[in-house]
């Protein structure tokens, strides 16, 4: 019933609104009809009222009233597209000058239109006391007037048909006049013969009663206690409102007010329930009081709920005083802790709000809480004292674990098959929803077999559930809610794709559109209020959008399934399932055809009314099969009042495009180069245009300014400026960009004049091209109050001769003063306009851009008291910025936000302000002002002065005064350079500072600062640095100032010292009596000299991971205690193995047994292997350049768990090498001391001596895990012997093989080609290898890479490229 009345409602209100038109009215009224048009509009409006009455109260089912409603609801329609199609041509007679559609209106239509606006009044005021009543309201039929001479029609000057569009002349729709006015008058009598039943029956039909009435009756109670066994999924949200109820935001407060706000069966009475009885919560209140509020918000009643909590009595408190029950709830409560819940709040007055908790407010302890739970934000704003708790879906994980615990009634999981991917299936559809999860489970957990599970996953069965706690009927009780207007405006949602964002505009002409509102009255935010819609913000930009809650997707499909169609998968669409009365229709499907669908769209074509739909929506791009399918189903549509579709080709546009003549929105997009139709511009009635997916030709249709109705063109500035006589779009709302073009008609300022309810941004470019003071002025810019942005931009043109001109134009420009944002670019005048650098009257103004300008003074911005951005950019007149006398006071730059101050190379200073302005500045931007040398923000001023101050960037502006920076705790970005000197503080925990010695750098605003980098720095404070308990990572470089321990970075993990010579100036002894570094230092890394002498300052670090030692005297005393160190790296430290004189013949090992990566490189003081021997968990050893190097204390141990051993020599080394020398003795200890050749991991093995690995003891060895083997620098090879070709044989599980820089080597080895694995050969730097032929590989080798060889041997490799698909030739790396 309520939807019937809802339908009819709308379409009657159509027909009064086209009847309101005077136009088409004056023909429904006119002889040639003979109708009654008075009698009609009276009755149509009778009926509109007590419609909206009936849908207002709500009106009991009556099957009788219920027909005629959809009679009516037909008849409407027919009358809506009649009268529409009339006022198309009425329009169309407009712009053309004609005459077609004038109606023949005798000589008293003046006294017919008075008479019936007497009636209207008459009507309105009186037919609501039907309800009250049996009795059929009698028409007044009194009326009259004198007669009065016609209508006459005053055509626009529009483009004539035969200039329109890029295709040649657009032929008109004609008018035929006769069949017209039978099909009115048919329809409007058939539509007036139901106006008077139907209305009699809702006189006579009870009404519901209010629509909370019915839902308080379906509220189910709620207790304290909760059903479910354990809390799913808020584990955070719970502790983290644990902890601020007992010992933190909260515990201080006298009160607070925490709502916890979510759509239904969203968890939050479950999660109030867990927070009520937690056990720290219990200890840390004395009074708990649980209330179920529901629709009944009775202040009385839930006074006496509470004090019989408090009481501790079983029945309610009968007290109907509310005076003595504030009095005894706030005695009871005067010295306790109290925590109360309000569960389930659908509505609350403020006033009724304040009442309840008036007592509340009276405990003199600290740390009392109310809790609230409500599914409207609406009521979560108003009685909060703290932000919300927004409770969404649980996480995927999360949500399924509690969806098997319902499956299995909370035990442990038994799938069969392959149960557990569809029960994966069934969750992703619930949303994270626990009470869909709830629902579901219990419905699988019915029959656990494949069979029942499918056929729930394929059939969406939990929607069809009508049990009280089923989803939709817990959903359903808030749609019911819902006033009826919000009811009808939701139930298109499920039009729109899932997860779709909704922009206010759009959907707010989408309903206009589809006749169900009539203009915009917020009601976004409405539905947002009552907890159906999120408000975001996009990540790209400040716009926000609209989402709405997952499961109210389904349930505005469920609501509108008598309208509305969504075919959103082509292998469960069922044509026979669709009823008939489908008005909108929505494809939302992947593009994975099925068979059937062909079938199903073609059956559709039977079963709905395809020509007189209302709404048809294609969201994407489909391939060719499906677009075809979807281009023959809707090729006869003509009544659409909405139409997105995506087009490949001009065929994809429906077959009659340019006979859609109601379309009131229409959204076009494309990825390939097509043109919009010239017919485009015959679309009169049409409001908004969405071409903001269009990536085709950006050409118009030139007479696009046929289209008089459009308010919204959403589209790129391409599109905009590219409109001719765009003054014609008198409702047009927004114009992003307007190009001034005298060389072409209808590109001139006075187009702009014509544009009055012209809002939202506008950009005039070419400016230059205006010249006089009159031409300017006809833009009438002043007046357009609902203009929010404007920018004016002048070119380079010399067409303005002298600065005077340019002047008066400027000044012709004045905008409203209403404007919010003003950006002037290029202007080159000597001065700025009146109305901005005199007498200004804009006190709106948020946002100024002045960009290359040549004025001489600069406006007095201190008269801008709302101004939050300024920038001035490119303006090289300019030396000082000075406020007139009495100009710029405390209060001038109160709501500054951003200041830019680029390319000013003649600004020295900004004088004139007091101390205490730009107090809310978020942002400074300052760059290339050579000359600049004061700011007035940047001072140091009290520690106040920069509370809001985020972001700071200043680029070579070597004179400016800065105060010590970072200046402001608030920073989370500061970036000061200038020349090779640079200080950056970035996403409020990296510090960098290279050569910031002109400057003071404060470090006591750094307390977050988590990584730091200080290089070629002579001083900094100690103490501060000291000061930075967040500090992780600190790298030092160049810098000559001295540390004095850093032990108190308590939180230090990184460190890193290069080239500071003084940076340690620590004795050895120090480190028995002070504790320089701290013990949370993981790595440390030095290079060059830094003062420190030996390692055994590093006695207390025990959580030392990393130590890496280059190029410095260092001494490795103290490391073999420091049980936790795994990586250490020696290069070219001389000493760092040297020990004592006393110590000379005894072997310590210096280096603890834990050490898994040790890299030794250039180290003399590295004589014996038996400094190493303890090392027996290496898994990565690397040893070069090590000349004085034995093998005298090896232990063979040290090499079973390595994975990747290096040994090499080079440059002046190359006298021996170290690698056949450790070889040879592996070789001896194999059969002796080693475990079997299975126990060997090593994978990776670089040597300098190919004799010493290929011999079978080796190779034997490795056979089973080597995977690279590299020969670097071996001078001495020149073949291979029959024992090594042997040898290498073994090799089975060899991969990659490099011979590098082998001078001598003549030849590769003949026996490659028996490596089974080998996928990789490098030849570098061997320049006698002369043969390659491909024999001699294996065929599983895939790449081949030849650099710095013989070029016989580049040849060679060059003809083997492109020889196998799969075989890659590389001559030089790249």
């Amino acid at each position: 019933m309520e939807s019937a009345i809802g339908a009819a409602t709308g379409l009657v209100g159509s027909v009064v609104n086209l009847l309101s038109n005077e136009l088409v009215g004056a023909y429904v009224a006119s002889t040639e009809l003979g109708l009654n048009s008075v009698e009609i509009k009276k009755d149509l409006l009778r009926a509109q009222a007590l419609l909206q009455e009936a849908q207002t109260r709500g009106a009991k089912d009556n099957h009788g009233l219920k027909g005629l409603l959809q009679e009516l609801t037909v008849k409407a329609d027919e009358a809506e597209d009649a009268l529409d199609e009339l006022h198309y041509f009425i329009i169309q007679d407009q712009l053309d000058g004609t005459r077609y559609a004038v109606p023949d209106l005798g000589d008293d239509l003046r006294g017919h239109a008075r008479h019936g606006r007497h009636a209207i009044r008459h009507v309105v005021g009186n037919c609501l006391a039907c309800f009250s009543c049996s009795s059929t309201m009698k028409d007044d039929d009194s009326g009259g007037g004198r007669g009065a001479a016609a209508v006459p029609i005053n055509p626009l000057n529009a483009t004539k048909t035969d200039s329109a569009g890029q295709d040649g002349p657009v032929e008109k729709l004609k008018f035929h006049r006769v069949a017209m006015s039978k099909k009115i008058k048919s329809v409007m009598e058939e539509l007036h013969s139901l106006c008077e039943p139907v209305s009699k029956l809702l006189c006579i039909t009870p009404h519901q009663g209010s629509t909370e009435t019915a839902v308080n009756l379906n509220r189910p109670p709620t207790g304290s206690i909760s059903a479910q066994h354990t809390l799913y999924g808020r584990a955070d949200i719970f502790e983290g409102t644990k902890d601020d109820i007992t010992s933190g935001r909260f515990y201080t407060e006298t009160l607070s007010v925490l709502p916890v706000v979510g759509p239904g069966g969203i968890g939050k009475t479950t999660f109030a329930q867990y927070l009520y009885n937690d056990k720290r919560i219990q200890e840390h209140f004395a009074v708990r009081v649980w209330v179920c509020v529901s629709t009944d918000f009775d202040v009385l009643k839930l006074s006496q709920q509470i004090l019989s909590c408090i009481q501790g009595s079983n029945s309610p408190n009968q007290t109907t005083s509310l005076d003595q029950l504030q009095i005894s709830i706030a005695e009871k409560i005067m010295s306790k802790r109290f925590l109360i819940v309000f569960d389930d709040m659908w509505k609350c007055s403020n006033q009724g709000w304040e009442d309840l908790l008036a007592p509340l407010r009276k405990g003199e302890t600290k740390g009392n809480m109310v809790l609230v739970t409500t599914r409207f934000p609406s009521i979560a704003e108003m009685v909060k004292t703290t932000p919300s708790i927004p409770l969404k879906g649980l996480e995927s994980d999360e949500f399924f674990r509690f969806f098997e615990a319902f499956i299995f009634d909370e035990k442990k999981p038994e799938y069969q098959g392959d149960l557990a991917s569809i029960a994966q299936t069934i969750a992703k559809k619930l949303k994270g929803s626990p009470l869909a999860g709830k629902t579901v489970g219990r419905l699988l957990r019915k029959e656990i077999s494949r069979k029942h599970w499918m056929e729930v996953l394929e059939n969406n069965k939990w929607q069809n559930q009508e049990n009280d706690d089923g989803i939709m009927t817990s959903l359903r009780i808030s749609y019911d809610y819902l006033p009826s207007h919000l009811k009808k405006c939701f139930q298109y949602f499920a039009l729109f794709p899932e997860d779709y964002k909704f922009k206010n505009l759009e959907i707010t002409y989408f309903w206009i559109a589809i006749g169900i509102i009539e203009k915009d009255e917020d009601y976004m935010e409405q539905l947002v209020e009552n907890g159906f819609l999120v408000k975001e913000n996009a990540h790209w930009s400040s716009q926000q959008y609209y989402v709405l809650h997952d499961l109210l997707h389904e349930l505005s499909r469920c609501v509108s399934s008598q309208e509305c169609l969504n075919i959103y998968d082509s292998k469960r669409f069922k044509a026979d399932a669709v009823p008939k009365s489908i008005h909108h229709l929505s494809i939302t499907i992947e593009d994975n055809y099925d068979v059937t669908f062909t079938e199903e769209m073609i059956k559709l074509k039977s079963k709905v009314d395809i020509a007189n739909l209302r709404a048809l929506m294609i969201f994407r791009r489909y391939g060719e099969t499906i677009g075809e399918i979807l281009n023959d189903t809707f090729k006869d549509v003509e009544g659409l009042r909405v139409l997105f579709i995506v087009v490949q080709s001009p065929n994809s546009f429906p077959c009659d495009f340019s006979k859609l003549i109601h379309l009131r929105y229409l959204k076009l997009g494309t990825w390939d180069e097509v043109t919009l139709p010239s017919t485009l511009s015959r679309l009169y009635h049409l409001k908004l245009l969405d071409l903001s997916g269009w990536h085709g030709s950006y050409e118009l249709p030139r007479d696009t300014s046929r289209l008089i109705s459009l308010c919204h063109f959403i589209a790129g500035k391409k599109f905009h400026c590219n409109i001719a006589e765009v003054g014609k779009l008198k409702c047009l709302k927004e114009l992003k960009e307007f190009h001034v073009m005298k060389e072409s008609v209808g590109y001139e300022l006075c187009e702009l004049g014509q544009l009055t309810d012209l809002g939202g941004e506008l950009c005039i470019r070419n400016l230059e091209k205006v010249t006089t003071k009159d031409e300017a002025m006809e833009a009438k810019l002043e007046s357009k109050g609902d203009l929010k942005g404007l920018g004016l931009v002048w070119g380079s043109s010399d067409a303005v001769d002298g600065t005077t001109k340019l002047v008066d134009v400027l000044d012709a420009l004045q905008p409203h003063p209403y404007l919010a944002a003003l950006g002037i670019i290029g202007h080159g005048g000597t001065s700025g306009p009146s109305w901005l650098c005199g007498d200004i009257n804009f006190e709106l103004l948020e946002y100024l851009h002045l960009e290359g300008v040549s004025w001489v003074t600069l406006p007095p911005f201190e008269y801008l008291p709302q101004l939050t951005s300024l920038t001035l950019s490119n303006i090289y007149e300019v030396s000082e910025i000075r406020h007139v006398f009495g100009g710029a006071t405390n209060k001038s730059f109160l709501q500054l936000k951003l200041i830019v101050l680029d390319s000013l190379p003649e600004l020295i200073e900004w004088v004139g302000v007091p101390n205490d302005s730009f107090a809310r500045l978020e942002t400074i931007y300052c760059r290339s002002c050579p000359n600049l040398r004061t700011l007035p923000f940047l001072r140091e001023y009290s520690a106040g002065c920069y509370n809001h101050l985020s972001k700071l960037e200043i680029f070579d502006c070597p004179k400016l005064s800065l105060p010590p920076m970072p200046h402001s705790s608030t920073l989370i970005f500061c970036h000061v350079r200038h020349s090779s000197a640079e200080l950056t503080y970035s996403a409020g925990n990296n510090m960098y500072i290279n050569g910031y010695n002109s400057g003071e750098v404060d470090l006591h605003n750094l307390r977050k600062v988590e990584k730091m980098s200080i290089t070629d720095v002579s001083h900094i404070s100690m103490t501060e640095l000291n000061n930075l308990k967040s500090l992780r990572r600190l790298d030092v470089r160049r810098c000559s100032f001295t540390c004095h321990g850093l032990q108190d970075l308590v939180c230090l993990q990184y460190l890193t010292v290069y080239n500071c010579g003084v940076f340690f100036p620590w004795p050895t002894e120090a480190a028995h009596t002070i504790k320089l570094f701290p013990a949370s230092l993981e790595t440390l890394e030095i290079e060059g000299e830094s003062g420190m002498q030996s390692m055994a300052l590093l006695s207390n670090l025990k959580s030392l991971r990393r130590l890496d030692v280059r190029r410095c005297s260092i001494t490795c005393h103290g490391l073999q205690d420091l049980a936790c160190l795994q990586s250490v790296t020696v290069k070219e430290c001389g000493n760092f193995f040297l020990r004592p004189i006393e110590a000379a013949h005894t072997i310590i090992n210096p280096l603890p047994a834990s050490l898994e990566e040790l890299e030794i490189d250039g180290e003399s003081s590295m004589e014996s292997m038996a400094l190493l021997s303890n090392l027996t968990c290496l898994t990565d050893l690397i040893l070069v350049n090590s000349e004085n190097l034995t093998v005298d204390g090896f232990n063979p141990l040290i090499t079973v768990n390595l994975n990747s051993l290096k040994m090499y020599n080079r440059g002046n080394c190359l006298s021996r090498s170290i690698s056949a020398d450790l070889l040879s003795e592996l070789a001896v200890a194999r059969t002796n001391l080693l475990p079997p050749a299975g126990s060997y991991q090593l994978r990776e093995l670089t040597v300098d001596c190919i004799s010493a690995v290929l011999v079978a003891p080796i190779c034997s060895l490795l056979a089973a895990t080597l995977h690279t083997l590299e020969f670097w620098y071996d001078h001495r090879a020149e073949s291979f012997t029959e024992e090594e070709e042997r040898a290498l044989q073994l090799l089975t599980s060899l991969c990659f093989i490099n011979f590098m820089d082998c001078p001598n080597l003549l030849c590769l080895p003949q026996g490659l080609h028996s490596l089974p694995s080998l996928k990789t050969l490098f030849v570098q730097d061997c320049p006698k290898i002369r043969s390659l032929d491909k024999g001699d590989f294996p065929t599983s080798l895939e790449c081949l890479l030849v650099q710095g060889c013989s070029p016989g041997l580049q040849e060679q490799a060059k003809k083997l490229k492109g020889t196998e698909p799969d075989f890659n030739v590389i001559l030089e790396l790249e």
